[in-house]
C-alpha cells in the first residue's frame, strides 16, 4: 500500500511540475503533439483568446469551429508560432 501510494504521489508531482511556455510553440509541435496533446492547447488557447475579448461564455461547436481553423491555418505555416496562427486565422471572428 505505501509503494503505491508513493508512486502516485510521484506520478502526480510529474504532472504538477511540467508547464508549457504555448509563446514558444510551432505549428509543427501543435500539428504533430510534439509538445503537448493539440488538444489541450487548442482549448487554452480558445479561453486565452476568449479572454483578451472579455466573452465569459463558451460556444462549444464555436470553439470547435475555431479549433479546426487554427489547425487548418498551422497546416500551411508550421513554422509560425500557434499564437501568432491563431490571432491570423481568428482575425474578425467572434
Amino acid at each position: 500500500l505505501f509503494v503505491s501510494m508513493v508512486v502516485a504521489l510521484t506520478a502526480s508531482a510529474a504532472q504538477a511540475q511540467t508547464t508549457v511556455d504555448v509563446a514558444k510553440i510551432s505549428c509543427r509541435q501543435f500539428i504533430f503533439d510534439d509538445i503537448a496533446l493539440s488538444k489541450s492547447i487548442a482549448v487554452w488557447l480558445s479561453g486565452y483568446y476568449s479572454g483578451l475579448q472579455h466573452d465569459t461564455m463558451v460556444d462549444i461547436g464555436r470553439m470547435q469551429q475555431n479549433i479546426d481553423k487554427v489547425q487548418d491555418f498551422c497546416r500551411l505555416h508550421l513554422d509560425m508560432p500557434v499564437m501568432d496562427a491563431a490571432k491570423k486565422a481568428l482575425a474578425g471572428t467572434k
